[in-house]
């Protein structure tokens, strides 16, 4: 094993392993052992003495020994390990600015394209465990690699403290075993909301890279695929795509979530099985899904959907929806 990574070059090291074995010796007898001029095997020792590695006693001839190498390569290590640290630093910043440069070169290299299945499922997996601080989610109905019930990532994420805001197409919420999972995602911390449709199924990592499937193997090709799109006006309109149905989206809200829940008119008057109906009413779910949901009979989601018209004082289920968005019923932190 060499100590070159350690900064001594194959000539010091050679006569610092003669000093260990020695533990303590004479100048004139070092020179012996390692068959050098004695002026040439001074100036070593004193370079050894320099970086710590062995001490010398003023006597004729010269007397030394060697520092404990676990003492005396500590500084020198650490030292070794800030250097490389820094240096992957430099090789980092260095290779982002060659892939921004090459982009700007390459309009080819801005999208990156997956093919496959497995390839998607692997690349969505790499993308959440590598984001830091939000995902953005268009969860539109069917899946192309990943079902929403699969997507462990998230929680695995949501842990860490990464922020998830999902968009669900309507029509996945008429499927009771979907409402579970995205129970199970709003428990966790899940931000959700619910649209009519969603153009497209998206994934995106802190605003700098987005997953989008291009072609799915249900439109008669062999495998679907999906393209990786990096830093460029086509991200740029893909988050801006996400923004607009956001805001335009239906919060969803799961009973039992405590302080998760903010009610802002009237305040006695509703509770959170109420929050979860009225979050999924208005997100267009059928009441047999709702009931569904709820653990209910159809009749008694109807009774409770016509109790909650009277306390809006709508008389059809649209005024119904519009009170609850004038009155901030849904509105969540």
């Amino acid at each position: 094993m060499s100590l070159r990574a350690a900064g001594l070059d194959p000539s010091d090291e050679e006569l610092y392993r003669l000093l260990v074995r020695a533990v303590e010796t004479d100048l004139v007898h070092l020179a012996e052992l390692a068959d050098r001029p004695v002026q040439d095997t001074e100036a070593t020792v004193l370079r050894l003495r320099d970086q710590g590695l062995a001490t010398v006693v003023e006597s004729d001839p010269l007397r030394i020994a060697a520092a404990p190498p676990d003492v005396a390569f500590a500084p020198l290590l650490l030292r070794g390990r800030q250097a490389l640290t820094e240096a992957t630093l430099a090789v980092t910043e260095l290779a982002e600015e060659h892939r921004a440069n090459a982009r700007r070169r390459d309009a080819g290299q801005l999208v990156e394209v997956v093919h496959g299945a497995a390839g998607i499922r692997q690349a969505l997996r790499t993308v959440q465990l590598s984001t830091r601080e939000e995902m953005l989610w268009f969860c539109k109905a069917g899946h192309v690699a990943m079902a929403s019930g699969e997507n462990d990532e998230e929680y695995v994420g949501l842990a860490r403290g990464v922020r998830y805001r999902v968009i669900y197409e309507q029509a996945m919420l008429d499927d009771p075993t979907m409402l579970v999972n995205v129970a199970r995602g709003v428990r966790a911390g899940e931000e959700a909301r619910a649209a009519p449709n969603l153009p497209v199924r998206l994934a995106i990592a802190d605003r700098s890279l987005a997953l989008c499937p291009l072609i799915t193997n249900r439109e008669g090709h062999d495998e679907p695929t999906a393209a990786l799109v990096r830093d460029s006006n086509l991200l740029t309109a893909l988050i801006a795509l996400f923004d607009v149905y956001w805001s335009d989206a239906s919060p969803l809200h799961v009973a039992g979530l405590g302080d998760r829940v903010t009610v802002t008119s009237p305040p006695s008057a509703l509770g959170p099985e109420e929050l979860e109906l009225l979050s999924l009413l208005v997100a267009g779910v059928t009441d047999k899904a709702i009931a569904t949901r709820l653990g209910v009979s159809l009749r008694t989601v109807q009774r409770r959907i016509s109790e909650l018209m009277a306390l809006a004082g709508a008389e059809t289920r649209m005024q119904l929806a519009w009170q609850v968005a004038q009155r901030g019923w849904l509105t969540q932190d």
